[in-house]
C-alpha cells in the first residue's frame, strides 16, 4: 500500500474524529501532519498561552515526523493557524518559531481564524514534509 496511517500511541486519539495524526504517501516520498494542538492525550488543553501552546504543538510535530520516518529538517511547508490576529500573536510564538525551525526555514503561513478544535485553544499547526533518505 502506498498510503500508510501514522498515529504515535503517546498523542490523543483522532480516529473518533476520522483522522490520523499524518498519512504518508510513499509513492509520492511526502507526510501529510495533521493539525497539531495543546492536547494531552485526553483532549485537555495544557497551557493557556500561546506560546506554551505552540511549544507542545510543535513537540507533537517533531512526535509525529519521526514515527513517520521524517524529521524537522524535511519540513517543507508548515501552516501555522492563530485564534485571532497573527500579527498580535507574533511576538508570542516568534520565539518558538525560532526553536524548532530555526534553519530549516520551510515555506511558512500564518492564519488568523475565528475558532480552532476547542475553545481555550489558541494555535494549530499542520505540515507536510519529505521522507528521510
Amino acid at each position: 500500500m502506498s498510503i500508510v496511517k501514522v498515529n504515535p500511541d503517546n498523542l490523543y486519539d483522532g480516529s473518533a474524529n476520522g483522522l490520523s495524526q499524518a498519512t504518508v504517501s510513499n509513492k509520492l516520498g511526502l507526510v501529510f501532519v495533521s493539525g497539531q494542538v495543546d492536547w494531552s492525550a485526553d483532549f485537555v488543553v495544557q497551557n493557556s498561552d500561546i506560546a506554551g501552546q505552540a511549544d507542545v504543538a510543535f513537540t507533537h510535530l517533531k512526535t509525529v515526523l519521526d514515527a513517520a520516518g521524517s524529521s524537522m529538517e524535511k519540513l517543507l511547508q508548515v501552516r501555522i493557524f492563530v485564534r485571532g490576529e497573527v500579527s498580535e500573536h507574533m511576538q508570542s510564538i516568534t520565539p518558538v518559531l525560532t526553536k524548532y525551525l530555526g534553519e530549516v526555514r520551510p515555506a511558512l503561513t500564518g492564519v488568523g481564524v475565528t475558532s480552532l478544535a476547542s475553545p481555550e485553544m489558541l494555535i494549530e499547526i499542520e505540515a507536510v514534509a519529505e521522507l528521510a533518505d
